[in-house]
């Protein structure tokens, strides 16, 4: 495992190197909590002009790129080099205008773990499609998101005797 990909299993870091990502930077999209073990990520974005549509609430864009990574991202973390882990489809829907600080938790568990491990346990593809809600600070539900993933245990490469 190179020193990098290392690092980056590290909660500290991974936080780090996250918030610094260009895309992240430009629409002001924070990591708030990268708890890996847990199978949870906390992000959040608050209202700002580079971010904000034509009407000055969030823009729907920003909005999705803010959850876009992190079931893949938990995913690849918990599954390990052996499975391959590709978003395969997604969809908003907008709900409310946002207007401040949003917030979306990401969330998995080891049973969702398992369950993927046992599903592609013959090198079959898995899809999981998850649920999940982007809330303002208040609590009022902005978009609902649903995110499509494809997961599949490599096949072994063939010995070459």
């Amino acid at each position: 495992m190179s020193l990098l990909k290392k690092l980056q299993t590290i909660p500290a870091i991974s936080k780090f190197l996250l918030n610094r990502y260009a895309p992240y930077r430009g629409a002001g999209i924070e990591i708030d909590q990268v708890d890996l073990a847990n199978y949870h990520i906390r992000i959040k974005m608050p209202l700002t002009r580079k971010n904000q549509n034509v009407v000055g609430v969030h823009f729907g864009g920003s909005l999705y790129s803010m959850v876009d990574p992190f079931y893949m991202l938990i995913l690849m973390h918990h599954l390990g080099s052996k499975y391959i882990v590709w978003d395969k489809s997604a969809s908003i829907q907008f709900l409310s205008p946002g207007r401040g600080t949003v917030y979306a938790d990401i969330r998995l568990d080891l049973t969702e773990i398992n369950q993927i491990k046992q599903l592609a346990e013959h090198h079959a593809p898995v899809y999981r499609t998850y649920s999940l809600n982007i809330f303002d600070e208040s609590g009022i539900r902005i978009a609902e998101v649903q995110k499509t993933v494809y997961i599949r245990r490599k096949k072994p490469k063939p010995s070459s005797n």
